[in-house]
């Protein structure tokens, strides 16, 4: 049993450290709070139990005594326990406080630092804390005192009259109570100061002002918590150094509706482009319960001259089945083999196999179509094999077979309706939070207006739609909604590039 209290980071996931990604992989139970990014817990083995606690400004899920009391019970009963926690477990976080109560348990408990947002957060907006024009030191204060202290742990004359850069964390309930005690104190009402609201997220955005007029700017500007403050000359840089507010996509929320095991891609790549990315997933890609078939044309993989794999997660568990047999690429050494696309392509060649032949338009037709120039239209006798999901269109297979050929459709996977967010959804699509859904194939058209249905989507006029190509689009289309946004490729990558162009 042992207790790891681990910073997540301020938000962006890519700061979590390799520490606590591993750590994360090999827990058996995650604790986790409300600004720990929840993309996090993807690095979670399956089966580890993730327990929510909230800690949002004021509004706990459970209260701090009953978070340590939680931890201490997990970890008595002999399991490995992950303590996520937003930024640094000791910056402002109460870690200290869980570590005490860990100690007097007599429980082994280790701290994984992490990235805190007061470093990251104005780093991300171009305010350097420290610079050998404008300041040499860095005061870290939090805005919200213990309320029952009764006197300020403060020293507001010190911080009014250091040549210090100052980061208030915790401070927007509070904002002109500490504006009025700096200048109070002595600072002048023109020192640079600035907000970082939701800091190295897609949802990011800052304000540069001056510390007199910052609480006016930040109600104007609809500012609230989670803001850091930051005051002192070195606000000055923001305008010059300012890099991440360039990304075209920041601030946008765009849905991603994809399963989890392919929603990844998607999300990294228009993160990168600054999108508030929220995984969605309206379909689970599950196992079969039976894997008799597949095991059977496995053993007689001999009598075909083709194998075409029409997805990622359709050579994933075709290839978990070869292992399980004891084989390996070697098995599909007479065959020629069609990739549906170049993620198709990729994970074929992950696993040893240059593909012969994938098509220049990554759908079905576009497959059947090349498949039938390269067999010079003549397909006579021609076995084929074709592992996909259960459930699927049968234009390849159809297409194929007119042709001449013999094509056993091998499920190896099946796809079930999921939903686990529809109340996120909803709630972020009523708050104007959601500029645009995207669509990776028809199954998730259909799953996800099951979820949120035709028409509480069309109460909100501005939320755009983009499909990965026609196919998902004349499915989206004939339930009543217009595709917006589609690329000219049927890529993912294409697809975020389209994004990034439109909105």
């Amino acid at each position: 049993m042992k207790v790891y209290l681990i910073g997540a980071g301020p938000g962006d996931p890519g700061l979590l450290t390799l520490k606590g990604r591993d750590i994360l992989g090999r827990a058996d139970v995650v604790v986790y709070d409300y600004l720990a990014n929840d993309v996090l817990l993807a690095h979670a083995r399956e089966g580890a139990e993730l327990i929510y606690v909230g800690k949002k400004g004021g509004d706990h899920t459970l209260p701090q005594d009953e978070i340590n009391a939680l931890i201490v019970s997990k970890a008595k009963e002999g399991k490995v326990v992950a303590r996520l926690k937003g930024g640094d477990p000791y910056m402002f976080g109460r870690g200290g406080e869980e570590a005490e109560e860990l100690m007097e348990a007599g429980l082994e408990f280790e701290v994984v630092p992490g990235v805190t947002s007061g470093i990251a957060g104005p780093a991300y907006a171009g305010i350097p804390l420290t610079h050998r024009e404008h300041s040499s030191s860095v005061s870290f204060v939090t805005g919200h005192e213990d309320p029952t202290k009764p006197d300020t742990a403060h020293n507001w004359e010190a911080l009014a009259k250091s040549a210090s850069t100052l980061v208030f964390y915790m401070g927007m309930k509070n904002l002109p109570d500490i504006s009025r005690k700096l200048i109070d104190a002595g600072m002048p009402k023109d020192t640079p100061a600035a907000l970082v609201r939701w800091g190295t997220t897609g949802r990011h955005r800052s304000l540069a002002s001056t510390i007199g007029a910052l609480p006016e700017e930040a109600q104007k500007h609809g500012f609230s918590a989670p803001s850091l403050i930051v005051v002192g000359s070195v606000v000055s840089l923001r305008d010059k150094l300012g890099w991440f507010e360039k990304r075209p996509l920041l601030g946008k929320g765009i849905v991603v509706t994809r399963a989890r095991e392919q929603a990844s891609d998607s999300a990294a790549l228009l993160a990168e482009l600054g999108a508030d990315v929220i995984q969605f997933p309206t379909i689970e890609i599950a196992p079969l319960a039976d894997y008799g078939a597949v095991r059977s044309a496995i053993g007689k993989l001999a009598e075909y001259g083709l194998a075409i794999f029409t997805s990622v997660n359709g050579v994933r568990h075709f290839w978990d089945q070869l292992h399980a047999l004891g084989r390996d690429s070697r098995a599909l050494a007479g065959l020629k083999i069609a990739a549906i696309g170049p993620a198709t392509a990729e994970a074929l060649k992950a696993r040893g196999i240059i593909p012969d032949f994938v098509p220049e338009k990554y759908v079905a037709e576009g497959v059947a179509q090349g498949l039938l120039n390269l067999y010079g239209g003549n397909m006579a006798g021609l076995k084929v094999l074709l592992p996909r999901a259960r459930e699927a269109r049968d234009v390849l297979p159809e297409a194929l077979a007119a042709a001449g050929a013999v094509v056993d459709v091998l499920p190896v996977y099946e796809t079930r309706p999921s939903g686990q967010r529809k109340d996120e959804v909803l709630a972020k699509l009523e708050a104007g939070e959601i500029q645009c859904i995207t669509f990776g194939s028809s199954s998730t058209v259909t799953n996800f207006l099951s979820l949120v249905p035709v028409d509480t989507l069309k109460k909100y006029p501005a939320v755009k739609f983009a499909c990965i190509g026609p196919v998902t689009a004349a499915t989206l289309e004939k339930a009543g909604l217009p595709c917006h946004i589609q690329p000219a490729d049927f890529t993912i990558p294409a697809l975020a590039r389209e994004l990034a162009e439109r909105l």
